[in-house]
């Protein structure tokens, strides 16, 4: 039998600001809800959902994470398992250094450190040129000299594809404001999930945007997935990157993405706080 109200923690994931970050309902106990009951609660909330589950292989795995946007399920949430792993531990529901986790693009691991903060790995990402950047643009309502000198359109992924536009100016970032029908045609022709269009900020910082092929919604605040795959198309620096996004919705958020001192891969961290 469906539970007819599911205990919903709000959490905001990745807050760079006052009412920033993106917004993540969690269920940490999603036995017994099949998935209409999880896609529904993702409808009403508005955003991305995460719900915890047991594992399927115990041997490999503590846990398992579904995700849900109002349109669909996804393989693969950065800001939801970032969020539904944080709260596990503040809850006291996950001991040790390290959880495994399954999603439907693989197993992840979120790492703890002694004061509470989170990160979530991902595996080594693959990226290739868009041949048809003419459509990227048009959905973006830019031309060719908007790009960034001597870049190229790329899709990039770590668990699920995006397409990184690197533009000349922050300006013409922040004022995009892209037809979602247009940009969902766009994505379904490259084979990509989400247009992420990026300006290079200061002190080693970039800027960037998301809007999704079918999410349900227009635009992310946050998107880890998509800040796994920039780190890529930016050739994996030692350094690590910092990405802000958010802020031309008002919601400002800094995602931290390094590479992974353990094993092939990257690291996703940032921010995580119970909303309101």
């Amino acid at each position: 039998m469906q539970p007819a109200s599911p205990a919903v923690t709000l959490l905001t994931v990745f807050p760079a600001g006052p009412g920033g970050g993106n917004p993540c309902p969690v269920v940490l106990d999603a036995r017994g809800m099949d998935a209409g009951a999880m896609q529904a609660l993702a409808a009403a909330h508005g955003h991305e959902s995460g719900f915890v589950l047991p594992p399927q292989d115990p041997a490999t795995a503590d846990v398992r994470f579904r995700f849900f946007v109002p349109a669909h399920e996804m393989e693969m949430c950065g800001h939801a398992t970032l969020g539904a792993a944080w709260l596990l531990r503040a809850r006291g529901l996950a001991s040790g250094p390290e959880l495994r986790i399954e999603t439907l693009s693989g197993p992840v691991r979120a790492i703890f450190a002694p004061d509470g903060a989170a990160e979530v790995t991902q595996p080594p990402g693959q990226v290739a040129p868009v041949a048809e950047t003419h459509r990227v643009l048009d959905a973006l309502g830019l031309a060719p000299g908007d790009l960034a000198p001597g870049a190229e359109v790329l899709n990039a992924a770590t668990s699920r594809v995006k397409t990184l536009v690197p533009l000349r100016r922050l300006a013409a970032l922040q004022a995009l404001l892209p037809d979602p029908a247009r940009v969902r045609a766009a994505c379904e022709a490259i084979g990509s999930t989400g247009l992420y269009p990026w300006a290079a900020g200061v002190a080693g910082t970039v800027h960037a945007r998301q809007f999704p092929r079918s999410s349900g919604y227009p635009e992310d605040a946050a998107t880890g997935i998509a800040a796994a795959a920039l780190f890529y198309g930016l050739g994996a620096p030692q350094a690590g990157l910092t990405v802000r996004q958010g802020e031309a919705m008002g919601r400002p958020s800094e995602i931290l993405v390094r590479p992974d001192p353990d094993r092939p891969g990257c690291r996703l961290g940032g921010r995580v706080a119970l909303a309101g």
